[in-house]
């Protein structure tokens, strides 16, 4: 057998001469975090397109008075609206729309300034149950506050309402006029809106019976540029006849 023996020097020498990175952790595990984070990386982005492809479009557009040439049954309103202002123009939802939804603008309470309370009311119109076309109207409103994220039927259409309003204050109180609204779908739920809490409910409108709300129009006090302002005054429905199935 034959067998290789060599110096004690040069021996020490081959021990010094190898790189230092030899004697590091091994690299191999960076490569292993960077490997992880591209597959979770990966999977985030083929859950939100599968997210994308599963989930039910909903188209939302503004209706205006492109559709106000519809026919209606009749107007639903309420005694207690205040007397400030003007009526303004109807908007209407699409053939075969109905009202199954709505949100309200609203200015919370200013502590002491002018406030104004209820500003708005839109509308949200759908054809059918799928709800994954939708129109808003909303005729004239007010230009304080926010609108408040939209509440729905259950199931079924709007068909009457009731109107929480704060009447007449005087030469120099502060008037907000009509304050929350609620509406009552034709599948018996009722939907109250986030208002303000000043004033008080009357008596609910006519009951669009075998139909819904299908058009509102407003009556708001136009801006009054430093004085009083009490914005909308009153709200009215129209009521439109379901076709038959």
């Amino acid at each position: 057998m034959f067998i290789l023996t060599l110096p004690h020097s040069a021996t020490l020498s081959m021990i010094h001469s190898r790189p230092y990175k030899s004697f590091k952790t091994p690299a191999f595990p960076a490569v292993v975090v960077v490997m992880a984070r591209l597959f979770e990386v990966l999977a985030a982005l083929l859950a939100l397109v599968s997210t994308g492809l599963c989930e039910e479009k909903t188209f939302l557009q503004r209706a205006g008075t492109s559709f106000n040439n519809r026919e209606y049954r009749s107007m639903l309103s309420v005694s207690n609206g205040e007397q400030f202002g003007g009526w303004t123009w109807p908007e209407m939802c699409p053939a075969n729309f109905f009202a199954v939804g709505f949100s309200v603008r609203v200015e919370g309470n200013q502590y002491g300034i002018d406030d104004t309370a209820l500003n708005g009311v839109r509308l949200i119109c759908a054809e059918d149950e799928s709800r994954t076309h939708l129109y808003t109207i909303e005729s004239h409103t007010g230009y304080f506050g926010e609108w408040s994220h939209p509440q729905y039927c259950p199931s079924g259409v709007l068909t009457s309402f009731q109107l929480r309003v704060e009447p007449h204050q005087g030469l120099f109180g502060d008037d907000t006029a009509v304050n929350n609204i609620k509406f009552r779908c034709s599948s018996n739920p009722t939907l109250e809106a986030p208002g303000m809490q000043w004033g008080e409910y009357g008596f609910w409108s006519q009951d669009c019976t075998g139909g819904g709300i299908c058009g509102i129009e407003t009556k708001m006090e136009e801006y009054q540029y430093g004085l009083d302002d009490s914005t909308l005054n009153d709200v009215r429905f129209h009521c439109c006849d379901m076709s038959p199935q």
